[in-house]
C-alpha cells in the first residue's frame, strides 16, 4: 500500500519544503484536493497551484477534483501537470462526460464515491477507469473523523475488480491515520490519501509512516 499525502494540510507558506518532506520520506504520490465550492462547501486552489507544484516535483500528482462541472476543466488540469484526475460520481453526466474527455485524450482518471452512496453505481464505469476513491468523510473539510462504515467498498470494489480481471486502484481518502494504516493496507487498499494524519507530524515520524503501510 501506497501513502498519498494530501497538500491542502501542509503549510502553504512553506509549500516547496512540505513537498520535499514528502519526496524525502520516500513516498512517490502527492494528493491534491481541488474544491470549487459548489460541489462542496469549501474552495482550495485550481490550476495556477497544480501548475506551480508540477514545476517543484517530479511526484505522481493525484488530483482530485471537488467540482460539479469537471469536464469544462479536465483538459486544463491535464495541461497544467496532474497524472491522474478524479471526478465524483455524484456530479452525474459530467462525470461520465469527463470519462469520454479522458479516454479521447489517452489520460488517466478516476471515479470518487461519497460515503452514502453505494459503489454499486460505478460497476458500469469500472473498465474505463484507473482509480476509484473511497471517500470516508463527506468531502469539504480537512481533520474530520473517519467513518469506517464507508470502508465495506473496499471489498466490494476488489471482489469486483478481481471477477473482472481490472487493474484500477483502490484509494482510501477521509480520517485517515497512523493506526489505520495496518487495517488498511490488510482489506487490500492501494493508496491511502492522508492529510493532518500526514503532515501533523513531525519528519521523522513522515518517513516513519511509508514502513507502517508497506
Amino acid at each position: 500500500m501506497e501513502i498519498a499525502p494530501s497538500i491542502i494540510a501542509g503549510d502553504f507558506s512553506r509549500l516547496e519544503d512540505e513537498i520535499r518532506s514528502v519526496e524525502d520520506s520516500g513516498i512517490g504520490i502527492l494528493h491534491l484536493d481541488v474544491m470549487d465550492g459548489h460541489f462542496v462547501p469549501n474552495f482550495t486552489f485550481g490550476i495556477l497551484i497544480v501548475e506551480a507544484i508540477r514545476r517543484m516535483t517530479s511526484l505522481e500528482l493525484d488530483t482530485h477534483l471537488m467540482m460539479s462541472n469537471p469536464s469544462l476543466y479536465l483538459e486544463r488540469f491535464y495541461e497544467a501537470g496532474a497524472d491522474i484526475l478524479t471526478v465524483h460520481i455524484e456530479t452525474g453526466l459530467e462525470a461520465f462526460r469527463s470519462l469520454e474527455i479522458a479516454r479521447e485524450r489517452g489520460k488517466r482518471i478516476g471515479l470518487a464515491v461519497n460515503p452514502p452512496v453505494h459503489p454499486k453505481v460505478l460497476l458500469p464505469h469500472l473498465e474505463d477507469i484507473h482509480q476509484v476513491i473511497v471517500m470516508t468523510v463527506n468531502p469539504g473539510f480537512a481533520g474530520q473523523k473517519m467513518i469506517e462504515d464507508a470502508l465495506y467498498k473496499v471489498e466490494f470494489l476488489r471482489r469486483e475488480r478481481d471477477k473482472r480481471g481490472l487493474s484500477f486502484r483502490i484509494s482510501v481518502d477521509g480520517g485517515v491515520k497512523r493506526e489505520h494504516l495496518p487495517m488498511l493496507r490488510d482489506m487490500g487498499v492501494d493508496v491511502a490519501v492522508m492529510g493532518s494524519g500526514f503532515f501533523g507530524l513531525s519528519r521523522d515520524e513522515r518517513r516513519a509512516l511509508a514502513r507502517i503501510a508497506s
